[in-house]
């Protein structure tokens, strides 16, 4: 049990609740103890997406944090909260309400390179201590700017709910192979605004690089619309390489576990490489990374690369001017050849 659990992870859940229900699933299901980590929190007001690395894919998990995501959400325009989401309390107030092609006019000064400040109610550290606890303490927090990338930013033709269409099992999925490519639209979601008329909500997909604060994101576009806003609806549809077309829900999972079979919706330690080449061994250069030596007189591009010994990782490696070195290495069965 080697690989990638996708959840679609629920409202209200922490993704270290997440964690845990995996854990739970693998230890019910009689697969013995694995190590187990999540590749890139989810606050417990947002839903979706939610790599969870299994055994040697936890070595992996670094790679999911720095990797770009997708995110649908939803602004509700006129009110500005302390946590810049639906739980916290209304400090701002507008009459301000913003037609669609006001919306739309004003998403292209978000495309690109931004700077952005993050919330003041987020897991950043100032001074040692987490910026959410300060400022649930009453403290004024005030955190820096940082250099974020929106690579792509659409509105959708939905008039509040999710973006996304459900498929025959009622899970939601991405209505095209690339969310962003397309406007989405949510079956039980009402006519799109006519014309001139003002919204009280807006819903958005973003394509955003590590790093970015979709609730940043949200108070910056409804001040630049002369109004305040928060979010009212985050899902992530996509992170790194994982989509909602691969995720399963807690239940599901929970059912799984207990008939014992994981194994089916269980991706390999690869699935979260697809950005990077496969690099097949020999079973002595195999065995050499497995002990840690460089390989060198090695013909390959330059970068990062996934050696294999036939089906079976030995490491994440870097190919450097015709030398190979082991970035992580898995501790997975060798074949019979190598040992």
């Amino acid at each position: 049990m080697h690989g990638w659990i996708i959840l679609d992870k629920s409202l209200g859940l922490g993704s270290t609740q997440a964690v845990s229900a995996v854990k739970r699933a693998l230890r019910q299901g009689g697969y013995g103890k694995f190590k187990v980590g999540h590749g890139g929190t989810l606050d417990p007001l947002a839903t979706g997406v939610l790599p969870i690395a299994v055994g040697e894919a936890t070595k992996l998990a670094g790679r999911l944090l720095d990797s770009d995501k997708i995110y649908a959400f939803t602004i509700r325009f006129g009110e500005q909260t302390d946590t810049l989401d639906g739980e916290g309390a209304v400090i701002a107030t507008s009459p301000v309400r913003p037609t669609a092609a006001a919306v739309e006019a004003v998403l292209a000064r978000f495309t690109g390179p931004i700077d952005q400040v993050p919330p003041a109610y987020s897991a950043l550290k100032v001074d040692g201590e987490r910026a959410y606890d300060r400022a649930r303490a009453g403290e004024e927090v005030v955190l820096k700017s940082r250099a974020v990338v929106i690579h792509d930013l659409q509105s959708s033709p939905a008039r509040g709910g999710g973006p996304l269409v459900a498929d025959e099992g009622g899970r939601g999925i991405a209505a095209s192979a690339s969310p962003v490519e397309a406007p989405l639209h949510h079956p039980l979601d009402g006519p799109p605004p006519r014309a001139g008329e003002e919204l009280a909500e807006a819903t958005l997909v973003a394509h955003v690089s590590k790093g970015t604060y979709i609730r940043s994101l949200a108070r910056d576009i409804a001040l630049a619309l002369g109004t305040v806003g928060h979010v009212t609806m985050l899902r992530r549809i996509k992170a790194g390489p994982f989509g909602l077309a691969q995720a399963i829900t807690l239940d599901k999972l929970a059912e799984l576990g207990q008939a014992r079979a994981l194994e089916g919706i269980l991706l390999p330690l690869r699935a979260g490489l697809d950005d990077i080449p496969a690099f097949p061994l020999t079973p002595d250069q195999a065995g050499a990374l497995r002990q840690g030596r460089v390989l060198d007189g090695i013909a390959a591009t330059d970068g990062a690369a996934f050696a294999m010994l036939d089906d079976v990782p030995v490491a994440l490696v870097d190919v450097i001017a015709g030398e190979v070195r082991v970035v992580r290495g898995f501790n997975l069965t060798m074949s019979k050849e190598e040992s």
